[in-house]
């Protein structure tokens, strides 16, 4: 009775054990869908470093509607948002893992596949309602297809080789990182992405080989590896369609600048987009993005002059805030200096900033650096302002902004003093005589050094002296 029963148990195991190998190969969605308890082997040396867990913000009151927002993008870039959104916003987190599943049928991931319908079960169960079934006949046959396929094209390759033609190499092991990239094999398709360099003939040939290691990088979290190659790109001149080859890079390279907290950098490469590329690059970013991404970082980082001369003044960038009248709202309301209506409609926003993949892990600096901005510019034209008046203007009360005002003086942002008995915040005032005075003798004693510099440069060449390095004897 026990024989029968062995080869069953045997079986079951074998499957338990593919199933554990196919989840040590999931992708992390931009460093959020990692299985940290897989495994425990070694790293693999071509793959990125390991990124630290993000603590996410749970989003309560999303407004969005999911299907309008989520259209915008195509490929893994959608899949990876639905699964941000599903893992930071419980309302929406079913319909986003729906969509997701359907989308990665289109597609080769079946770990993938295997690891959405997972969770979305499991949040199905917690809510009382009827499991999704899995599509084994889906599963069973897509993976034959990638064995298949990485077979027929692994020997396309050696026989490639074989009759060293180059274009053929070429694009045997670019088919062969797109197959790999397909099923979320990363590392295997950055490898052979890689490796087409060696056999570009043209500047086309190069600029699709930076794209396709670009792609990678970003979705393995590797910045470093994406900027180098934005870099190469960008230095390839002779392509058609460069306006367009540039724009995209300009949003590789803003989205970097972004991950790394550099606002200024990413406000002026989202800015310098044109306007020509759209939605043309919606597996990264839409349009929309552009206009967001670029808005909210020249808001946190730009000076006032800047922000009209790199902003307002841009009709390129104009274009895409069409895009969002809500974000140019919110820049003519600052650059007017309605502060409060500003941060009020910020504020409003903030739980469908805080859904973008990009954008929630800076959001609370970003809007730290727009207020600390709104409040230094509103205290420059006067010598003086009541506390109470500012407090009303910024939406707040008086002791909390007086410990707002405190940290800026201190950190040398406004050169001004807070009279806390009356409430008033005063400028710091200098004394314009004595700072002429300090400023002539500092101006004496140069000119008086300079001149002594002459004067023993002058004695030195009519006793024919000169100081120079000894040379060495051969």
């Amino acid at each position: 009775m026990d024989s029968p029963s062995t080869p069953s148990r045997s079986q079951s195991q074998q499957q338990q054990q593919q199933q554990q190998q196919q989840q040590l190969r999931i992708p992390s969605a931009g460093g959020l869908v990692a299985n940290p308890t897989a495994g425990g082997g070694a790293q693999d040396p071509a793959a990125p470093p390991a990124q630290k867990v993000k603590q996410l913000i749970v989003v309560r009151s999303p407004t969005i509607d999911l299907d309008v927002y989520i259209a915008n993008y195509t490929g893994v870039g959608r899949i990876n948002r639905l699964e941000f959104i599903a893992a930071v916003c419980p309302e929406l987190r079913v319909d986003a893992l729906r969509i997701a599943l359907a989308d990665l049928k289109a597609t080769m991931n079946v770990p993938r596949y295997h690891s959405i319908l997972s969770k979305l079960n499991e949040e199905l169960r917690s809510r009382g309602l009827p499991e999704t079934a899995a599509d084994s006949g889906w599963m069973e046959s897509t993976q034959r297809s990638i064995r298949a396929k990485t077979d027929r094209l692994e020997t396309e390759l050696r026989n490639y080789k074989t009759n060293l033609i180059k274009e053929s190499i070429r694009m045997g092991h670019q088919d062969l990182g797109d197959h790999y990239a397909s099923f979320g094999d990363y590392t295997s398709a950055l490898r052979f992405y890689s490796r087409t360099r060696d056999y570009c003939t043209t500047p086309k040939h190069m600029i699709d080989m930076c794209f396709n290691v670009i792609k990678i990088s970003l979705e393995t979290q590797n910045y470093v590896n994406v900027q180098s190659y934005v870099s190469k790109a960008e230095g390839i001149t002779d392509v058609a369609d460069r306006t367009l080859v540039l724009s995209k890079l300009k949003c590789c390279s803003g989205l970097v600048h972004l991950a790394n907290g550099k606002f200024k950098s990413a406000a002026r490469s989202f800015l310098d987009v044109s306007f020509q590329m759209n939605n043309g690059f919606s597996e990264v970013l839409s349009a929309n993005d552009v206009a967001t991404y670029g808005s909210l970082c020249a808001l946190a980082s730009f000076e006032r002059s800047e922000l009209k001369n790199k902003v307002f003044d841009n009709s390129e960038f104009k274009q895409y805030l069409e895009l969002e009248p809500q974000i140019r709202e919110i820049l003519e309301l600052f650059y007017s200096s309605k502060y409060g209506q500003c941060l009020s409609l910020l504020a409003k926003m903030r739980d469908d900033f805080l859904l973008d993949i990009h954008l929630q892990e800076h959001l609370d600096a970003i809007y730290s650096n727009i207020r600390r901005t709104a409040l230094v510019q509103y205290f420059s034209p006067f010598l003086s302002v009541d506390l109470s008046r500012m407090a009303k203007s910024f939406n707040t009360d008086v002791a909390s902004l007086e410990a707002e005002l405190a940290a800026l003086i201190v950190n040398n942002s406004i050169a001004a003093r807070i009279d806390s008995h009356n409430k008033v915040l005063r400028i710091k005032r200098t004394d314009q005589r004595t700072a002429v005075f300090e400023k002539t003798i500092k101006m004496g004693h140069e000119h008086q050094k300079q001149a002594r510099h002459l004067m023993l440069r002058i004695s030195l060449m009519r006793q024919e002296l000169h100081v120079g390095v000894e040379r060495e004897l051969a």
